[in-house]
């Protein structure tokens, strides 16, 4: 998928519609001169509701669609008639997308399920009619309740991509150069920090026609879980992954700080970040021969299991595959 066609965040603008106003009518028929109060309830304004679709990946729909407006309801009306709804508008979003207040930040809903609808600005309740009113000492009010207006309010949706496995490391880790050789995803590969700029997703296929999905998300850095770089677009995709394979390069000049560093980013964003499992992959391995491969072995950190492999050469792949998807499988 294209960096122009990904589009993982969008500021939208809801308003709901006004509720109808009740009515104010009395009976009036020809063999009834003077009937009682007969107005009927206004309608409900239309709802601005985010439904949950299995077949979108992107909220590319949503990012010059501005304002999103929904529906008045209709006044009631005589002889006890109830005003049609508002139309509702229903914002199909791809499963992972979380809703926000964009004044406040405030969570308001995550969409996991296909099918699954929130309410994300409702209508304004319609009006009573006089009909409600009356009462054996005011037995012809002639006033009715208005329709409440309807609620605007700019709202963020944030897209978190559902994977089984996630890529973390820093950036030019190796990561996407990974991706590309054990799946059929494509993602761009050059030798400068932040290639990759969208999380991109292939299929891993593993014995028996079994297949699991691996992530490639933009490379973190120190302060990642405070905006430095692209980190907050980074981390927020991570917290759907199942599994978290850290990624450090052969040649890092201090691998057990490198993973202390990105396993502390991950518990500043959101310390539930840590109840996942995680594997360790040090990259980059063709790099290394067997004597710098054994002095890196007392370098890893004791609480991870690690696997050591080389894209290029393709070394380490089967054993990597299989140590993730019994991880997967536990």
């Amino acid at each position: 998928m294209s960096e122009s066609n990904f589009v993982d965040y969008v500021k939208i603008f809801c308003a709901s519609g006004n509720g109808g106003a009740g009515s104010k009518h009395f009976l009036r028929t020809r063999l009834t001169a003077r009937g009682g109060p007969d107005g009927g309830d206004g309608g409900r304004g239309g709802h601005v509701i985010l439904k949950g679709n299995s077949q979108l990946w992107t909220l590319l729909h949503l990012k010059f669609t501005k304002h999103i407006r929904a529906g008045h309801g209709v006044n009631g009306a005589k002889s006890l008639q109830t005003g049609a709804y508002g139309k509702d508008i229903y914002i199909d979003v791809p499963l992972g997308t979380v809703a926000r207040d964009a004044e406040t930040m405030a969570f308001e809903c995550e969409i996991t399920e296909d099918g699954q609808t929130h309410i994300l600005v409702p209508g304004g309740r319609g009006g009573l009619g006089n009909d409600h009113f009356k009462s054996a000492t005011h037995q012809a009010p002639r006033f009715a309740q208005p329709g409440e207006p309807g609620i605007e309010s700019w709202k963020i949706l944030e897209l978190k991509l559902l994977a089984d496995v996630g890529l973390v490391g820093f950036p030019n880790a190796g990561k996407s150069t990974l991706l590309s050789v054990i799946s059929a995803a494509k993602p761009e590969i050059a030798d400068y920090p932040f290639t990759t700029l969208i999380p991109n997703l292939g299929i891993v296929k593993y014995h028996d026609n079994k297949s699991f999905v691996m992530a490639d998300i933009p490379g973190i850095i120190e302060g990642a879980h405070e905006g430095k770089g692209i980190g907050l677009r980074f981390l927020r995709h991570i917290e759907r992954n199942s599994v978290l394979l850290f990624m450090i390069p052969a040649d890092s000049n201090d691998i057990r700080n490198e993973y202390r560093i990105l396993l502390r980013e991950l518990e500043m964003f959101n310390p539930e970040l840590l109840d996942k499992s995680r594997l360790l992959a040090i990259t980059k391995c063709d790099l290394a021969d067997e004597e710098i491969v054994s002095e890196l072995k007392k370098e890893l950190p004791e609480d991870i299991p690690c696997v050591f492999i080389s894209s290029h050469k393709k070394t380490g792949l089967m054993k990597l595959k299989g140590m993730l998807w019994e991880a997967l499988n536990v």
